[in-house]
């Protein structure tokens, strides 16, 4: 009989607590070297594009409970749970972070709603922030994250916004793309026309969603 596989190393002790929390929330469903080997793989991610590390443990565990999230979805029954809306752009700190802010600001809790970068940037610009705060939005808890296979396979509909031919393709998915300018170093009126236009296709997508 071969040896229980160790855990994986966790890059930073300060884990070891978010590890314990995520996988007594998980218990039974994944065991705890699952969680700890997605940990880590969330924070070494996060660290490839942070210019300041300080709040790398804290991101790398929200980082880790959306992916553990995204896995339970996959393997419940096909059609259960909310429908899932993911936005993807190139550094997850513009475009899909205001239009995933806004759609979890109108839904009302009719769907579940993610983001994520093909190269995600090290934050959220302040402009970027501000323009969603006059809209509402709360985007406190926000921060860039990198695109992983369990949040596109989780996904219902992909909404793609100028990542071109990095952005992910998963069969069985619906796909939409918003071709909205970039607000990357944008005056703020800019930004707000960008998040105008945004929340006029977040109008749209709400049509079609099924009412609850």
């Amino acid at each position: 009989m071969s040896a229980p596989s160790s855990p994986p190393v966790l890059p930073d002790e300060r884990l070891a607590a978010g590890a314990a929390r995520l996988a007594t929330r998980h218990a039974g469903r994944f065991s705890a070297e699952t969680v700890q080997g997605l940990l880590a793989d969330s924070y070494w991610r996060l660290a490839e594009a942070a210019s300041v590390t300080t709040h790398l443990v804290v991101l790398a565990e929200r980082l880790t409970a959306e992916r553990l999230d995204a896995l339970t979805h996959i393997q419940s029954a096909p059609g259960s749970g909310l429908p899932r809306v993911l936005f993807v752009c190139s550094h997850n700190a513009g475009r899909s972070q205001i239009a995933a802010a806004l759609l979890e600001h109108r839904a009302g809790g009719r769907v579940t709603v993610s983001s994520a970068g093909t190269h995600p940037g090290p934050e959220i610009e302040p402009y970027i922030a501000q323009a969603l705060t006059e809209a509402g939005a709360d985007v406190a808890a926000a921060f860039p994250k990198p695109l992983t296979d369990e949040l596109v396979q989780a996904a219902d509909i992909v909404i793609t916004m100028g990542c071109g031919d990095a952005c992910p393709v998963m069969p069985g998915r619906q796909y939409l793309d918003w071709p909205v300018p970039d607000p990357d170093g944008a005056p703020l009126e800019v930004v707000r026309a960008i998040r105008n236009e945004i929340n006029t296709r977040i109008t749209d997508l709400l049509a079609g969603l099924p009412s609850t």
